[in-house]
C-alpha cells in the first residue's frame, strides 16, 4: 500500500469514530433525567411521585367539568322518573298515598321517620285535605318537568327533593328500593352542575354574554370540584348497589342453582306480563343463563369500568338487565333510576359524537322535506 493510501485510510478512521460517538455514547434527555432521578435518595423519589400523583388528582378534580353529558342524561331521566311515578299513581292517589290509605295506619303512625321531621312532613300534614293534597301532587309533577327541562336546577332541585321525600314516605308499603336509590342520587346531584348540556340554562348561557366556562370566577375551581366529587359519590353508590346485590344473590340457593329468575316471574306481584313470563322461562338453559349472568354482571360491573371495551360490555349488559326488570317485573321507575345514573360512565366524547350524528341526520331530514315540498309546489 502506498504512503498516500495509508494516509487517506488513517484520516478516515478518526472521522468514523467521531460520527458514531454522539449516537452511541451520549444519552438522550429522557434517559439522562431518568438516570438522574434513579440516583436520588429513595425518600426524594417517594416525595416526587406523591407530588406528581397529587398534581394529577388536583387536575382531575378542579381542571374541568367531567361527565357533562352524562349528568344531563341523569337529570333528564330523574325528572322523567318522578313525573312518571306521579302520573301512573295519580288516579289512585288518595287510595295509595292519600286519605284513603288510612286503613294501613300510615297516617296515624307512620312507619318511616321522615314524617316526624317537620321539613319532610308537608304532604303528611296535607293528606287529610284531599284538594290540598291533589294541588301539592300537581306542584310536585310540575317541579319534575322543570328539572327535566333544566331550568334553574340548582335552585329547584332542593325543593323537589324535600317535597319528593315528603310524598313518597306517605306509604311505606307502596315503595321499593328504587325510592331509596332515587333519594340518594338526588342528594349527590345537589352538588353537581347538571345543566351544562341539553338544558334551558345552557341555552340561556349561550344566548347571553354569560359564558358557561367562566362561572364562579375565582371560585370556579370549587364548583368544578363539587361537581366532580358528586360524580365520584354517584359512581360509588351505583357500584356499591350492584356489588352488594350481586354478592347477596350469590349466597342464595336459587341463584346458585340457576332458577332464581323463574320464581318472581310467576308470582302475581312481579309477573306483570304472564305471556312474556312464560316465554322467557320456557327454556331451562335460558333461565340459568339469565340468572347466573345477572349475578356475574352485577359483581363484575365495578371492575369492568377500568377498560373502555369492558366498560361498553358492562354498560350494555346492565342496560339489558334493567330493561328486563322494567318489562318483565313491572318495575320501570326503579330501572329508569338506575339507568339514569349509569349514564355518567359514558364519556363526553361519545355523547358529543352521538349528538353531532343526530344533528346531522336532523338537518338531512329537514333538507329532504324541504326539497320534497318544493318539488310538489313546482
Amino acid at each position: 500500500m502506498s504512503s498516500d493510501e495509508t494516509t487517506r485510510t488513517e484520516s478516515r478512521e478518526p472521522q468514523r469514530d467521531t460520527t458514531e460517538r454522539p449516537r452511541n455514547a451520549e444519552p438522550t434527555r429522557e434517559s439522562a433525567a431518568a438516570s438522574a432521578e434513579e440516583r436520588l435518595p429513595i425518600t426524594t423519589q417517594v416525595r416526587t411521585n406523591i407530588s406528581r400523583g397529587w398534581n394529577w388528582l388536583e387536575e382531575m378534580l378542579t381542571g374541568r367539568y367531567h361527565a357533562t353529558y352524562g349528568l344531563a342524561v341523569t337529570r333528564i331521566l330523574i325528572g322523567i322518573t318522578g313525573l312518571g311515578l306521579i302520573l301512573t299513581n295519580f288516579n289512585a292517589r288518595h287510595y295509595t298515598f292519600g286519605v284513603g290509605n288510612a286503613w294501613s295506619g300510615e297516617i296515624a303512625e307512620p312507619q318511616s321517620d321522615f314524617p316526624n321531621i317537620r321539613l319532610f312532613s308537608l304532604f303528611h300534614r296535607a293528606v287529610t285535605t284531599p284538594p290540598l293534597f291533589t294541588a301539592m301532587m300537581i306542584a310536585l309533577a310540575l317541579l319534575a318537568v322543570v328539572i327535566t327541562l333544566g331550568w334553574h336546577t340548582r335552585i329547584i332541585l332542593p325543593f323537589y327533593l324535600v317535597l319528593w321525600v315528603s310524598f313518597i314516605e306517605l306509604n311505606d308499603g307502596a315503595g321499593d328500593q328504587g325510592d331509596n336509590a332515587y333519594r340518594m342520587f338526588m342528594i349527590a346531584l345537589l352538588f353537581a352542575d347538571t345543566t351544562r348540556r341539553w338544558s334551558l340554562d345552557a341555552r340561556r348561557r349561550r344566548r347571553s354574554a354569560y359564558f358557561p366556562d367562566s362561572d364562579g370566577a375565582r371560585w370556579r375551581w370549587a364548583l368544578i370540584m363539587a361537581n366532580n366529587l358528586a360524580i365520584v359519590v354517584l359512581a360509588f353508590q351505583v357500584c356499591a348497589i350492584y356489588m352488594s346485590g350481586g354478592l347477596y344473590k350469590a349466597g342464595g340457593n336459587a341463584w346458585q342453582h340457576g332458577f332464581a329468575v323463574y320464581n318472581p316471574l310467576h308470582t302475581q306481584q312481579f309477573g306483570t306480563w304472564p305471556v312474556l313470563s312464560d316465554l322467557f322461562t320456557a327454556w331451562g338453559p335460558a333461565v340459568v343463563a339469565i340468572s347466573w349472568g345477572s349475578v356475574l354482571f352485577q359483581c363484575a360491573f365495578p371492575f369492568m369500568l377500568f377498560n373502555r371495551y369492558t366498560r361498553i360490555i358492562g354498560l350494555l349488559g346492565i342496560l339489558a338487565f334493567h330493561l328486563g326488570i322494567a318489562l318483565l317485573m313491572g318495575l320501570p321507575w326503579f330501572s329508569l333510576t338506575m339507568i339514569a345514573v349509569d349514564a355518567i360512565f359514558i364519556r363526553d366524547r361519545s355523547f358529543a359524537k352521538l349528538s353531532a350524528f343526530l344533528q346531522r341526520k336532523n338537518q338531512e331530514l329537514h333538507a329532504q322535506l324541504a326539497s320534497t315540498s318544493e318539488g310538489k309546489n313546482v
